[in-house]
């Protein structure tokens, strides 16, 4: 009887490399998971969810140049997945409630914004540049790799990004606010 589990990328060699990369880079991909979605705790489960597709693709993920900008690629285009997921959802709860004739008040809009709101409000590119840029503190290179663009598109998102921050998040510098609020969720995840 044959096992999911064998095969020549499951020999004992991959094996404790993956769990030698799993332990390396496990907090970190929860990390960026928490700042790319906003959800502390769907992280973990979306960095699980990314290392085991990486472990069911790890002959591919070894043999890569840089396995770790592999593995924050999987994590951004599984966010990328779930927040479409997300507000396609919230568009169908928002259809079913405006079909109804009971009036709803305005919330209540608080006059400051917190950088996770903020970065939430951002298109997903623009925060994730913005995120692997200054939370992460990737070169331009590494965050295009990671987000598979070009190094001119992650310059000019991650520019469009911090300028649409600024405005939201007022005078305190929006790079200060987002390295901390990046380094808080460092022990949350």
């Amino acid at each position: 009887m044959s096992s999911a589990t064998e095969g020549p990328a499951r020999a004992p060699d991959a094996a404790a490399e993956f769990h030698a990369f799993f332990e390396r880079h496990y907090a970190e991909l929860a990390r960026l998971a928490h700042l790319l979605t906003g959800e502390a705790d769907g992280a973990d489960d979306l960095a699980a969810d990314a290392l085991l597709a990486l472990w069911h693709r790890w002959d591919r993920v070894r043999a890569a140049d840089h396995p770790a900008a592999y593995a924050r690629g999987v994590v951004a285009n599984m966010a990328r997945s779930r927040i479409r997921s997300a507000v396609r959802e919230r568009r169908r709860v928002t259809l079913f409630w405006s079909g109804r004739d009971e009036g709803v008040a305005d919330p209540d809009v608080a006059a400051v914004v917190d950088v996770q709101e903020a970065l939430r409000a951002l298109p997903f590119r623009k925060r994730a540049c913005v995120v692997l840029r200054h939370a992460f503190d990737l070169s331009e290179k590494d965050t295009a790799q990671a987000l598979g663009v070009s190094v001119g598109t992650v310059k000019s998102q991650t520019s469009k990004g911090m300028a649409e921050l600024q405005r939201r998040l007022g005078p305190y510098p929006a790079l200060a606010r987002v390295r901390a609020v990046a380094a808080d969720t460092g022990g949350s995840t």
